[in-house]
C-alpha cells in the first residue's frame, strides 16, 4: 500500500521579494569628510528618505529632515548655513545640527515648543576616520553601539587611505551573507577550493574567520564591517561601510589601508597584490571579483525565507539570526 508524502510548499517567483526588509539601524557612513566644506548644504538620499547635511562654520555636521517644521519649506532649496545654524528660505527660521530652532528673525519670542524641544529630526553625528558618520533608527533612539577602534586608519605608518564606492541594487542583509557563503567563492568567484570557515556571534559584534586566517573580520552592526586580508605578515584592511538608499538599494564603500613597507620591499609587492586582489583587479587571476560576479547575483535575485540548504553550506542561518537584532519591527 502506497503511503501519501506530506510536500513541503517552495515558494514560486511571484510570492518572493527581492528585499523584504525595513532599513536596519546602526553607525553608517554618509559621506567623506573632506567632501563637506563649511558653510555647504546638500541634499542626501539616505534610509529611504531625502535628507540635508550641512557644516557649520565651527565644522559641526548636520543631518535633518529637509521640510522646515515652520510652514514645510524644503531647506535645501535656497537655505543657508548661518554661523552653525541651517536657515530656511522661506521665512529664515534657523536650526542647528540637533533640529532645534534657534532663532525666528520676527518673532519676540520663540514658539514654546521650540523653547522645550528639537522640532526637527536630525540624526547623531561623528566624525571619525576621515569620514561623516550617522546613527540612523526609525524610532529615532540614541545609538546603542559605539563606533569600532581601526588602527589603521587614525595611526601613523600607514599608507593614506584608498576609497571605492559602488551601487548596489539589494539590501545589507544580502550583501553581508555574501561574507559567510563559503561555497560561492569556489563555484562564482573560481577560487580553487571552498575554504574553511567559522563564525560567532558577540552581541552587536559578528566575527569571522574564513580560510583558516586568510580573512578574518568583525561586523559592527549593520553598517561597519572590519575586514583583514592576510598574507603571511603582511596584512591589509578592508573597512566597508554600507549605506541603505533604499530598501532595496546600498551605496557600499570601502576603505583601504596597509602598512606603509619601503618601496620596492617584497612586503609592498604582497599588499599590493592583496589589495588588488580583493577588488578583482590582480591580471591573469582566474578569480573573479565582486564587481564582475556578485553584482550580477545582487542585482537580480529575490530573497528566500526558507531556503533549502545543505550540509556544505556556510553559517547562513547564524547570519540572518545574528541581522534580526538590527531591525526595529520584527520579522518573520
Amino acid at each position: 500500500m502506497n503511503t501519501s508524502v506530506k510536500k513541503e510548499h517552495i515558494q514560486t517567483s511571484k510570492e518572493l521579494e527581492r528585499c523584504p526588509f525595513p532599513i536596519p539601524f546602526g553607525w553608517y557612513v554618509i559621506d567623506l569628510s573632506d567632501t563637506l566644506i563649511a558653510g555647504e548644504i546638500r541634499n542626501i538620499q539616505a534610509f529611504d528618505q531625502e535628507w540635508v547635511l550641512f557644516r557649520g562654520d565651527d565644522g559641526s555636521v548636520g543631518v535633518v529632515d529637509p521640510y522646515c517644521a515652520h510652514l514645510g519649506a524644503h531647506l535645501g532649496h535656497g537655505g543657508e548655513v548661518v554661523g552653525n545654524n541651517l536657515r530656511c528660505p522661506f521665512h529664515h527660521w534657523e536650526y542647528d545640527h540637533q533640529g532645534w530652532c534657534k532663532n525666528v528673525p520676527y518673532a519676540k519670542n520663540l514658539p514654546k515648543v521650540c523653547q522645550n524641544q528639537a522640532v526637527m529630526r536630525s540624526l547623531p553625528t561623528q566624525e571619525r576616520y576621515d569620514l561623516i558618520w550617522a546613527w540612523y533608527h526609525p524610532d529615532a533612539t540614541e545609538p546603542s553601539f559605539s563606533l569600532p577602534e581601526v588602527p589603521e586608519l587614525e595611526s601613523e605608518g600607514y599608507i593614506e587611505t584608498r576609497h571605492g564606492e559602488w551601487e548596489i541594487g539589494t539590501c545589507l542583509q544580502e550583501i553581508g551573507e555574501n561574507g559567510v557563503d563559503y561555497p560561492h567563492l569556489k563555484y562564482l568567484h573560481g577560487s580553487p577550493i571552498i575554504p574553511p570557515g567559522n563564525a560567532s556571534i558577540d552581541g552587536h559584534m559578528f566575527k569571522y574567520d574564513i580560510g583558516e586566517g586568510k580573512i578574518t573580520g568583525e561586523s559592527h552592526g549593520p553598517g561597519i564591517q572590519v575586514m583583514h586580508h592576510n598574507n603571511g605578515d603582511v596584512r591589509m584592511l578592508m573597512f566597508s561601510t554600507p549605506l541603505p538608499v533604499t530598501p532595496e538599494m546600498t551605496l557600499t564603500r570601502m576603505h583601504f589601508s596597509f602598512k606603509d613597507y619601503p618601496q620596492g620591499s617584497e612586503e609592498l609587492a604582497i599588499a599590493e597584490n592583496v589589495y588588488q586582489h580583493s577588488i578583482g583587479a590582480v591580471e591573469g587571476e582566474d578569480s573573479a571579483g565582486f564587481e564582475a560576479v556578485d553584482m550580477i547575483v545582487w542585482n537580480n535575485k529575490k530573497y528566500r525565507p526558507n531556503p533549502i540548504l545543505c550540509d556544505g553550506d556556510g553559517p547562513i542561518a547564524k547570519w540572518r539570526k545574528y541581522f534580526q537584532q538590527f531591525y526595529a519591527e520584527d520579522q518573520a
